[in-house]
């Protein structure tokens, strides 16, 4: 029961805290003032009402500045029984910005109160504080500046009072004027005015921090009158007056009528209405004169005149600029030079078609404006009859054959120019040597030239359109009047991809040079076609191709190249080749029989390139008797290479195991260029041979390590030999050193004997030992044998019938003496002492 009625209360508390009026019952924020100095600390304080002690002895207060939470503290309880609740904020840096003050409620909070800070600066003085009196309004209007903003609402007031002094002592006060809100100006009206009485004037600003006034303005209502600016107007012209003089303006102003009865003075400013000048400032002008010539402009030019006014002599203001007005000055006579050229056409013998060309070329900037000119014929006491009088810069006429010089001038309103004489002058100088042109840009044209000798005084440049448009139409010409130069820059008149015309001319002292003539292009076209393509022959992997070259086209670059291109539709592979511009046709080889081929040739040149139309061509497809001939060939081919690689395999001399042993011939082999070197591991030791009484070494034969049966052919008496170490047994035979027996050698019961040569001498003999070779082509190989040493024969000779074979030359064998050196086998031999050979 204690919990269910601490949840009643809990509830009614809560519905008291939301109903609208019962939160100012309950709670309320405090402030010592609304308005705080900017940066200043502020505190505050939350007073929680009786009615709202139900909730609790420990409340729980929040405290927001804005939205960001501050730490507050429970203060104290106050008689009434109401809590207070207080909170510091250290800086206010806001100028405006709300203070809460919350009740946290099951973690929930509760607005109990809110209030608004206001923060700033006290006003700034005001300054620049002025006053003019509007004849107009018939008002006193004053102005200033408020100074910074100080974040704060601010009240401005314009005091004034009258005085008699200097401002020391206030007799009457006039009404305070307030001006509306956001305004820093301010009028008083006439009736509290004295037109000629001196008067204090302030500005006083106020706001919640504070008060603070201007300096005191003191003056005469009068003597800041400020008229409106007079009304200019240009004077007509009249036979009264005379016309201004180049360089001259007449004008006449009105002042404004409320001031008419003010003796003020004016100033007057102009300025071109063309380029950047600054205003100039003539004056002062008295209002009794109200017209004024103004002199020292420039002629035919534009200018804007301003004029405002003052009073005077007394103290005034300034008035403002009257609007502007826009009058020319009077133009000079043209000052120009006319350069001219022209061109002779003979009617008759009495009489020459004539056409006069001029550019007038200004020698002063402020020459005056062209309105026409004149051609008459010069004649003794001066200009003669009229030829023309035209505003073009050409004239056609008929002159006499007699007449050789005519006269040009420009003229105007205000007079003519200085006569041009125009002398026909006969064509007999020496001409141009050489002539030649180059495009700088699509609109430029460089012409040059090579001057003659002598010096031209200048030239004349002439270019148009060339062929087909008509001779002479529409040309463009200049005058070079230094005739050391060797070309000029053309830049009138010139467009890309059109066909010019250029005529250069040279002038002398009494006569003209010839004409040269050029033709150029300032920018060329790309081609506009190519050749077609004509297929002339076509085979089964070729075909040949040809075009007819395109004439040269006006405006058209050169050629620099062809180049084809061509697709096998059935592999979609692609091909290219470049020929040279004078080729006219291409055969195309390495194609497929019987395939389809698209062709394209594309002209190129420095602007550019153009394609021909696609030339679709098939090969021809082979013949059956062609298909049969490449098939045996193919067949033939392949049966070529299977035979040579079983050859190649079966003759390779790394085989272990070939088809039939390999017997080398000792009498053509090549060991007699092969040095063998000594080979330390097989040394062994034989007894000395340095003992005279030991027989010479005469045989050398090769045993084999296994034992073997005897053969039927074996001799039995070389026991004594096969006695020795097997080694030893291998190398030593006696008998006589020159002697090739026809017999049988003595066979051994122990080993197989094959003759290979016999060594002539004898170790103790002082001459090089000599063996004796014998070329025969029996086989020496009787089978394979285990891997022999170094120094043993390769393989053992047995005859096919088991029957021994002469092993010795006879005298009818062709044999050979030479070095022991030549015998590479021998060179391997070593024999050291013959210490116990004496029992053999």
């Amino acid at each position: 029961m204690a919990g269910l009625g601490s949840w009643s209360l809990s509830v009614a508390a809560l519905i008291a805290l939301l109903l609208p009026g019962s939160r100012e019952e309950c709670g309320r924020i405090s402030l010592p003032t609304p308005t705080v100095h900017l940066g200043d600390p502020l505190t505050a304080s939350c007073i929680v009402s009786p009615n709202c002690s139900h909730l609790g002895p420990e409340a729980q207060i929040v405290w927001k500045l804005g939205r960001e939470s501050q730490p507050g503290k429970r203060r104290q309880r106050l008689e009434d029984g109401s809590q207070e609740f207080t909170v510091t904020v250290p800086h206010l840096s806001s100028p405006r910005v709300l203070l809460s003050c919350y009740l946290r409620w099951d973690h929930s909070l509760q607005m109990l109160d809110q209030a608004e800070v206001q923060a700033g600066y006290p006003p700034a003085a005001p300054h620049n504080l002025s006053c003019l009196m509007n004849l107009t309004t018939n008002s006193l209007i004053c102005q200033w500046e408020p100074g910074p903003n100080n974040h704060l609402p601010t009240n401005f007031t314009l005091k004034s009072f009258k005085s008699r002094g200097n401002c020391q002592t206030q007799e009457d006060s006039i009404l305070d004027c307030v001006p509306s809100d956001g305004q820093n100006h301010c009028s008083i009206p006439r009736r509290h005015l004295q037109l000629y009485q001196n008067m204090g004037i302030w500005v006083q600003a106020e706001n919640a921090l504070g008060t603070t006034k201007s300096p005191q303005l003191c003056l005469v209502p009068m003597d800041v009158v400020k008229l409106e600016p007079p009304t200019l107007w240009a004077l007509p012209p009249s036979p009264e007056v005379a016309p201004p003089q180049p360089g001259c303006l007449l004008l006449r102003w009105e002042p404004w009528k409320p001031s008419l009865y003010i003796e003020q003075k004016c100033e007057l400013r102009h300025q071109p209405r063309l380029g950047e000048a600054s205003w100039a400032l003539v004056g002062p002008l008295l209002s009794q004169t109200l017209q004024y010539e103004l002199c020292g402009l420039l002629p035919s030019t534009a200018y804007a005149l301003q004029m405002r006014c003052t009073r005077w002599p007394l103290p005034g203001q300034w008035s403002d600029w009257s609007p502007s007005l826009t009058l020319t000055t009077a133009q000079r006579a043209p000052i120009v030079r006319l350069d001219t050229w022209w061109r002779q056409r003979q009617l008759d013998p009495r009489t020459a078609d004539m056409q006069l060309f001029w550019k007038p070329m200004p020698l002063d900037r402020y020459s005056g404006q062209i309105q026409g000119y004149l051609v008459r014929l010069a004649g003794p006491a001066g200009a003669g009859p009229l030829l023309c009088n035209t505003t073009e810069l050409s004239c056609t006429f008929c002159l006499p054959s007699e007449a050789r010089e005519v006269v040009l001038v420009a003229y105007n309103t205000a007079g003519t120019s200085h006569p041009t004489p125009v002398v026909f002058l006969e064509s007999r100088g020496p001409p141009l040597a050489r002539l030649h042109t180059m495009a700088q840009d699509p609109h430029r044209l460089w012409v040059g030239w090579e001057p003659p000798s002598p010096r031209p005084q200048g030239y004349v440049i002439e270019w148009g359109l060339g062929p087909p448009s008509p001779s002479g139409s529409n040309k463009t010409w200049k005058m070079e009047h230094n005739g050391s130069i060797s070309g000029t820059l053309l830049q009138e008149n010139i467009r890309p991809f059109q066909l010019y015309e250029i005529t250069v001319t040279p002038l002398y002292q009494d006569s003209v040079g010839p004409s040269r003539h050029i033709y150029a292009y300032s920018q060329e076209m790309a081609p506009s076609r190519a050749p077609e393509l004509h297929l002339k022959h076509i085979g089964k992997t070729w075909a040949r191709l040809e075009w007819v070259p395109l004439p040269p086209e006006l405006g058209k670059s050169p050629l620099t190249h062809y180049t084809i291109f061509w697709t096998s539709s059935a592999r979609g592979q692609s091909f290219s080749t470049v020929l040279n511009a004078s080729s006219h046709g291409l055969v195309l080889h390495g194609l497929e029989p019987a395939s389809l081929y698209h062709v394209l040739l594309r002209a190129t040149s420095k602007a550019g390139a153009a394609n021909s139309t696609s030339l679709t061509l098939m090969t021809l497809a082979l013949e059956e008797s062609e298909l049969h001939v490449l098939l045996g060939l193919f067949g033939f081919l392949l049966l070529f290479i299977c035979l040579c690689g079983a050859a190649r395999l079966c003759c390779r001399p790394s085989r272990k195991n070939p088809l039939w042993p390999s017997v080398p011939d000792p009498a053509h082999s090549s060991l007699g260029s092969w040095v063998p070197s000594i080979m330390v591991e097989e040394t062994f030791q034989l007894p000395s041979l340095r003992d005279t009484g030991m027989p010479p070494i005469t045989k050398i034969t090769v045993l084999e390590e296994e034992e073997k049966k005897p053969g039927p052919w074996e001799s039995n008496d070389s026991s004594g030999t096969c006695g020795l170490p097997t080694l030893v047994q291998a190398y030593v035979l006696q008998g006589d050193p020159r002697a090739c027996s026809t017999q049988p050698q003595p066979q051994s019961g122990t080993c197989d004997q094959v003759l290979y040569g016999k060594v002539l001498g004898s170790p103790t003999s002082p001459g090089p030992g000599h063996y004796l070779r014998c070329d025969s082509t029996q086989p020496l190989l009787g089978g394979l044998t285990p891997s022999p040493k170094f120094y043993e024969n390769l393989w053992f000779q047995t005859s096919p019938l088991g029957t021994p074979e002469p092993l010795v030359p006879n005298q009818e064998d062709d044999c050979v003496f030479g070095p022991l050196l030549d015998f590479p086998l021998l060179q391997g031999l070593q024999v050291h002492g013959v210490e116990g050979l004496g029992g053999i």
